[in-house]
Formats: structure tokens, C-alpha cells, sequence
């Protein structure tokens, strides 16, 4: 199975990250959405899972969409081939120091944890479980392009592929377009 992780989209998911989340089974997002558009976006062949990030609030969503964000939880813990993959925004889990020990001991049976927050790609497989971090899948702090991660699981095994784009520039709209 392919599982697509994102994360730190800020109301805009890169079409290129897009296109490879289609290419997935299920498609993760590990919070900072900035609005529905971002999961309608998202295409995976079955299913997509999303928390909450520490600015998916009514301040960040457009007002019709705010009803929405009473159905994100702060965490999740999917069952996937092989094993469990836990998903939280990683905001609550203090600063950098420390942060994949807290993350490891929050999460102990788990195969993986992804978090986002800190807008860094990051792939530790020094300890169990993994810690995982896809970067921003948005055009905001990207530090190099747009990133995500792709997780392959089975029962026997499973292998990540960080993916990093190289940046984009996007043309602003005018109000006369």
C-alpha cells in the first residue's frame, strides 16, 4: 500500500504534490490545512486522513468552511500493512530539542509517527518507532521546494521516499483577471 504524507499546506497544496498523491491508496495530512480546498484537493485512490494544526482555526479557514474544523482530531492512529502510523500536528510536543523522543514515547506502539509544524523534511529511522516529517506540501516555508513523503507498507515491511520539488514561482491574480 502507498500512503502519501503532507503536511504545513497553509490553504494551497502544490498540483505537482497533487498528482503524486493520486498515485496513493491514502493520503495523510498531518495538519496546518488551511482550508477544505486543500482536502478536496487531495485525490488518493481510497481515503484521505487529516488533523488539525495549531492555526486550523476560524481565523485560518474561510467562514464556510469553520464547521469543518469540530471534525479534525489532534491525533490519529491509522492501522496499515504491518503496522500502526500516528498522526499529530507535533505543535504540543514543544520545540525541536527533544521533540522525536517525546513524539516516541507518546506514540510507543506505533510503527511510525508523522508530525508537521516545523516545516522541515525529516525522515529519523534511529529509533523506534520512525519519525517522520513530509515538510510543507504548500508554497509557505518550503526550505527548497515543496516536500512530502511516501510511505510503502506490507506485511513485511515498509520504506519511505521523501519527495522534495524544486520551488515554484506563482503569479499573483489580479482583481481585473
Amino acid at each position: 500500500m502507498r500512503v502519501a504524507i503532507v503536511a504545513d499546506t497553509h490553504g494551497f497544496l502544490d498540483p505537482r504534490i497533487a498528482d503524486l498523491i493520486a498515485e496513493c491508496a491514502i493520503a495523510v495530512h498531518a495538519g496546518d490545512i488551511g482550508g477544505a480546498e486543500v482536502l478536496c484537493a487531495m485525490q488518493p485512490q481510497e481515503e484521505v486522513v487529516a488533523v488539525r494544526g495549531n492555526v486550523d482555526g476560524p481565523d485560518s479557514w474561510p467562514d464556510h468552511e469553520i464547521h469543518m474544523l469540530e471534525n479534525l482530531p489532534e491525533q490519529v492512529v491509522l492501522d496499515l500493512p504491518g503496522g500502526q502510523l500516528a498522526v499529530t500536528h507535533g505543535d504540543r510536543f514543544n520545540t525541536t530539542a527533544g521533540r522525536h523522543g517525546k513524539l516516541r514515547d507518546a506514540f510507543p506502539d506505533a510503527r511510525a509517527v508523522v508530525y508537521g509544524h516545523s516545516h522541515d523534511l525529516v525522515v529519523d529511522q534511529d529509533g523506534e518507532p520512525w519519525v517522520l516529517n513530509p515538510g510543507a506540501a504548500g508554497r509557505v516555508r518550503t526550505n527548497g521546494g515543496p516536500s512530502m513523503i511516501v510511505l510503502e507498507c506490507d506485511e513485511a515491511g515498509w520504506s519511505v521516499e521523501p519527495v522534495q520539488l524544486p520551488p515554484r514561482k506563482y503569479r499573483a491574480i489580479t482583481a481585473e483577471e
